[in-house]
């Protein structure tokens, strides 16, 4: 363990010893934190309990959102029998008379049928001539003259996709919540669909708070450069959210009442703040929350890094009432940030886009990975084939283990030991993320 790591862990420690007992959570502040996997147990419920829209849009336009309404077949498919190869439609057995006058091509019109003991050249894709036996490929077969041979024998139906082999009209292809990826642009499109029901992606704001932060240049005298507009944005994109805006707010009094004014005016379904969650002197979410009259569901979790994180429902969900919304406070540290987007926002954002929660698995880790006394550790790691390896560089203000992480795995309270199966959080670019 380095020396960093080892103050690290000392200071948890600390924190730890004059925290709360463990059943409460190891939570600050004056309140009980919630469990690591009860937070996501209750951004989960949080999303599945809000009315879903739904829309009816374009095929390309619900790239990355969820059907709302089942796939049904509008016809079979293929709707005729058509040639699964290039080669020779026949009929009856061999040798076959090679019909003048052109070959049957993918589009054109109903080809003349066939006579027993003829044969006509036959594009992939081409409409099967009445009374044909077999297509043989153009490999399996020669040309003698007028005549056609095979090489080999011939079986009847062979390379032809006979009409409703995929599908019949009416048969269900994809079930209501199934996530629309370019595959199943693609069979909606050969099933005849022009638009598709679908339910849109969540509206996320991004509120980033703080007067220290500088959105160029290089830090100083006291000033840092703001590190979470140019992530959080793509992050959530890539979880299948839509961003429609983020702004920096002050600390300040004026901070606060815009702070107030985007929970009770903005038009998202969800705002991510960043900072502003614990008690100190210009954390002003939680007042800002409490003026608002929000229902906080998650007041800290135990979890490290990223414990003051929280969310908060908005709103009555009444129909004489405004709609639901949630908010999502984000520690101010850029690694802590990164624990609360996976911890509460990821879980609640799947779960009011619709999307099945992610599958679930657990990696051996390579090498002892110290703990918390009470809390669930977050800590970055690469999967290779065989292990999750643990990452240096993993202090809540750090950016650089994560950068280069496949995912993070969750450590237990008192650590986990070298080859310890760990729970595995896939970083969504890592994961493959969300077609949009």
């Amino acid at each position: 363990m380095t020396p960093a790591n080892s103050a690290e862990q000392a200071l948890d420690e600390a924190l730890a010893l004059v925290s709360r007992a463990p059943e409460s959570g190891g939570g600050t502040g004056g309140h009980r934190a919630s469990s690591w996997t009860r937070a996501r147990d209750t951004a989960v419920d949080a999303g599945h309990r809000v009315r879903p829209r739904t829309h009816r849009v374009p095929l390309a336009d619900a790239l990355g959102e969820v059907l709302a309404a089942s796939l049904d077949a509008l016809t079979d498919l293929p709707s005729f029998d058509t040639s699964a190869m290039d080669g020779w439609a026949v009929a009856g057995p061999g040798p076959w008379s090679v019909r003048t006058g052109g070959s049957v091509l993918a589009g054109s019109e109903r080809p003349d049928p066939l006579t027993d003991g003829e044969a006509v050249r036959i594009a992939t894709g081409a409409r099967i001539p009445t009374d044909t036996t077999a297509v043989i490929r153009s490999e399996h077969c020669r040309e003698a003259g007028s005549q056609l041979f095979a090489d080999r024998p011939v079986l009847t139906g062979q390379d032809i996709r006979p009409r409703g082999q995929e599908c019949r009209s009416g048969d269900l292809l994809l079930p209501a919540g199934s996530l629309v990826t370019p595959a199943v642009l693609g069979l909606a499109a050969a099933a005849g669909y022009d638009e598709l029901t679908t339910r849109p992606r969540p509206r996320v704001e991004i509120l980033v708070l703080g007067d220290e932060l500088l959105t160029e240049g290089l830090p100083h005298e006291g000033l840092v450069r703001d590190a979470l507009s140019p992530m959080l944005g793509p992050w959530i994109d890539r979880i299948g959210a839509e961003v429609i805006g983020t702004r920096l707010l002050g600390d300040d009094p004026s901070g606060a009442a815009a702070l107030l004014e985007a929970v009770t005016t903005s038009t998202a379904d969800v705002l991510v703040t960043t900072g502003g969650t614990a008690s100190g002197p210009v954390d002003h979410v939680h007042p800002v929350l409490a003026k608002a009259g929000a229902e906080l569901l998650v007041d800290g979790v135990a979890v490290r890094p990223g414990h003051p994180m929280l969310l908060a429902r908005l709103g009555s969900g009444t129909p004489d009432g405004t709609p639901v919304r949630h908010l999502v406070g984000l520690p101010g540290n850029p690694l802590a940030a990164v624990s609360g987007l996976l911890t509460l926002a990821d879980p609640l954002l799947r779960a009011l886009a619709g999307r099945r929660g992610r599958p679930r698995y657990t990696a051996p880790v390579q090498s002892d990975v110290p703990g918390h006394p009470y809390n669930t550790r977050l800590v970055p790691v690469l999967l290779s084939d065989e292990h999750a390896v643990p990452l240096r560089y993993h202090g809540p203000a750090m950016l650089r283990g994560v950068a280069a992480a496949d995912a993070l795995a969750v450590v237990p309270p008192k650590g986990a030991r070298s080859g310890q199966e760990l729970e595995i959080l896939d970083l969504p670019w890592a994961a493959g993320g969300c077609f949009t």
